[in-house]
């Protein structure tokens, strides 16, 4: 994930006065510094040559090494669903690095649309806990990569069909833009507390549709999702860092609706205030 700010003036005025007494100063400090200051998602930018499919495959992707990593790593939570990073065994790194070099050595527009979609939200959340076991122990993903950038979203980190991959390169250059489903925002996860939960079971292409429902449901229900303080109509930063994907289909507030319990959809629909966001950093993990 990019970064980039509305207050240019703020911005300059800011590094005016403490770049030279904190040259090391990290875009993660700079932002605790200058809560002013916005941060913006990457934008859903087309890749043409991943828009290519098979109709008439029915091949399927085994996704089942990553299940045996979630079956025994994962840990539900009802408020949030945690990974037990620091008692991942060398066996099961060594099960992981499999399932990621199986991943990366297949071509996904080999395979029918649904499959791929299952198989880009499955190997964007193992390449994930994979980045995060590699530089553990981490307080948050956001302290890994270059101090210049905010966290290693922009970071090479596979190669697929001869192309190299970032992490915004599947979400924002292959899932968005391909499949322009927000509910997308729901199935990527990004090791942190306040991202919508890593999902237990793996994506096919026979679950995605229903597995999308049900995170959304639970993430919206959740208080990292939505909630109300004092009065106020509070949502995770999701919904303002990607607020177009859902202004495009139903709207924030509709799509909210349809995925809340029925006490605070009808709350929604006669809620006039203003919305505050929130959003959590932290790192996902159980120790």
């Amino acid at each position: 994930m990019t970064i980039s700010y509305r207050n240019s003036a703020l911005l300059r005025l800011c590094f005016a006065n403490l770049w030279k007494p904190v040259k090391t100063l990290s875009l993660g400090a700079l932002l605790f510094i200058l809560p002013g200051l916005v941060m913006a998602a990457p934008a859903s930018t087309y890749w043409a040559f991943w828009d290519k499919s098979n109709p008439e495959s029915s091949a399927v992707i085994n996704h089942h090494l990553w299940q045996e990593i979630l079956d025994e790593y994962l840990a539900l939570r009802p408020g949030g669903n945690r990974f037990r990073y620091p008692l991942v065994s060398q066996e099961a790194r060594d099960k992981l690095d499999k399932y990621l070099t199986d991943m990366s050595s297949l071509d996904p527009r080999t395979y029918s649309e649904a499959e791929q979609k299952a198989y880009w939200i499955n190997f964007y959340n193992a390449l994930t806990v994979d980045l995060v076991l590699e530089h553990y122990p981490v307080k948050s993903i956001t302290k890994i990569g270059p101090w210049y950038q905010f966290g290693p979203w922009d970071m090479d980190i596979t190669q697929v069909a001869g192309q190299n991959l970032t992490l915004n390169d599947i979400e924002h250059r292959i899932l968005r833009p391909l499949w322009e489903d927000s509910r997308i925002h729901y199935a990527v996860n990004c090791a942190s507390m306040g991202c919508p939960d890593l999902s237990p079971t793996v994506f096919t292409a026979d679950n995605t549709g229903s597995m999308l429902d049900e995170l959304a449901r639970r993430f919206i229900r959740q208080e990292k999702g939505m909630s109300w303080v004092d009065g106020k109509l509070t949502l995770s930063r999701i919904y303002e860092w990607y607020e177009q994907d859902f202004v495009d289909q139903d709207g924030v507030v509709l799509h909210l609706r349809k995925f809340a319990s029925q006490a605070d959809a009808r709350r929604l629909k006669k809620y006039t205030g203003t919305i505050q966001y929130q959003y959590d950093w932290r790192l996902n993990e159980l120790k």
